[in-house]
């Protein structure tokens, strides 16, 4: 039984440290992701919650569109 929880204890250790000493991924320049600020932004388009189909087009009024893209926690 004791040699049982030595060995346990050994491979949880080991997989610590291989876990920790695996690189990070290298920093991403968040300024060039997505459209810049200026650009058009690309024809795309999604369901909402009701069902119904939307394009980037239809969504448009008089003043223009304020997009808000949130995960709901019920994902």
């Amino acid at each position: 039984m004791m040699m049982v929880r030595t060995t346990l204890v050994a491979v949880i250790l080991l997989c610590a440290v291989a876990g920790f000493s695996a690189q990070s991924p290298g920093t991403v320049d968040t300024s060039k992701l997505g459209p810049q600020v200026g650009k058009a932004v690309p024809a795309f388009g999604g369901v909402d919650q009701f069902g119904k189909a939307h394009t980037l087009g239809s969504i448009f009024g008089p003043k223009g569109a304020m997009l808000v893209f949130f995960r709901s926690a019920d994902w």
